[in-house]
């Protein structure tokens, strides 16, 4: 059986697949030439990250197909139910990437309350002139430890961003209407390990409590965080989406940080993703990454790994 891998996979994933007899493609096809790939090489299992949408036309045409693979969590870029209503398996890795995230998560949130992310544009063109001034800018910085973090959705994500927080010496707070309660446990490099319980709070309770918010939500129809939300924010919060692009509402969040509502914001995730609004790409008060949130080698380990389980299990 063959499978394509046509946003990637890893060695690790490849060698798995292939130990136990799939022949792996790692051709990145174009959209318009990816369904005349799968009928020429009889591809069963076609795998993707986020680049490649797998639609119905799609389905439709490629008569092989026998597993769709999401390498990661959120699958709005695939007709999940179309796709399961026609018999084929659909499959994604949401425990794999997780911790990965959430260590973006807290590498915009170091950087945004010692204003890294402005302090690397400006060093490099003043840094030798105007050390002293660059100096007073960035010295108003805030330290992490016993501020409150304020998690929105506490899936796997959301639950590895806690224990980092936690781990820091924060306050977590978090809002799920799915995840009345949680128990979360850390453990240690010499196997020590110390648990926490908590409770959902509302999400009204949360923006106004918080002195930091993150987002880890799936696709939504409507924003998650809009005027309404940033108008219950403590003054001066910052807030990181690492989740999905329109998640936050961006018109919002440059009035919230024009306003000083919001004091920084840290995005790895845009509404018009892959072309971001300039206004977003130039503000000086947000810290940028482009959508790179699960790429590590060691998440895409795990992940070309766990496809390579699902996979076996499935299709032998």
């Amino acid at each position: 059986m063959k499978i394509l891998a046509n946003d990637g996979i890893s060695q690790s994933g490849i060698t798995a697949l292939e130990k136990e007899g799939f022949e792996v493609f790692t051709t990145n096809v174009a959209k318009e030439q990816l369904s005349n790939f799968i009928n020429e090489k009889g591809i069963t299992g076609l795998l993707v990250r986020s680049a490649t949408e797998v639609r119905k036309e799609l389905i439709d045409t490629c008569k092989s197909l026998k597993l769709i693979g999401r390498g990661g969590v959120g699958m709005d870029n695939i007709d999940v139910d179309y796709a399961k209503n026609k018999g084929i398996h659909v499959i994604n890795t949401p425990a794999a990437s997780s911790e990965s995230v959430a260590e973006l998560v807290f590498a915009h949130l170091y950087g945004g309350v010692r204003f890294l992310y402005d302090s690397n544009r400006n060093m490099p063109l003043d840094g030798d002139t105007k050390f002293k001034q660059l100096k007073k800018s960035y010295g108003q910085g805030r330290e992490l430890r016993g501020s409150t973090l304020g998690i929105i959705g506490f899936g796997r994500i959301g639950q590895a961003t806690a224990k980092i927080a936690l781990g820091v010496g924060m306050k977590v707070v978090y809002y799920d209407p799915y995840l009345e309660e949680c128990s979360l446990e850390l453990t240690f490099f010499d196997n020590q390990s110390v648990s926490f319980s908590l409770k959902s709070s509302t999400k009204e309770t949360l923006l106004q409590t918080s002195d930091f918010i993150t987002v880890h939500v799936p696709s939504q129809k409507d924003y998650v965080i809009g005027t309404k939300e940033f108008n219950l924010m403590k003054h001066g919060a910052g807030i990181i989406n690492a989740a999905r692009g329109g998640v936050i509402d961006e018109v919002a969040l440059i009035d919230a940080i024009e306003s000083k509502r919001v004091s920084f914001a840290g995005l790895d995730v845009f509404e018009s993703e892959p072309s971001p609004e300039i206004r977003i790409l130039m503000h000086p008060s947000i810290s940028l990454t482009p959508h790179i949130g699960a790429a590590t080698g060691e998440a895409q380990n795990r992940i070309g790994l766990e496809l390579a389980e699902q996979i076996t299990k499935l299709l032998k």
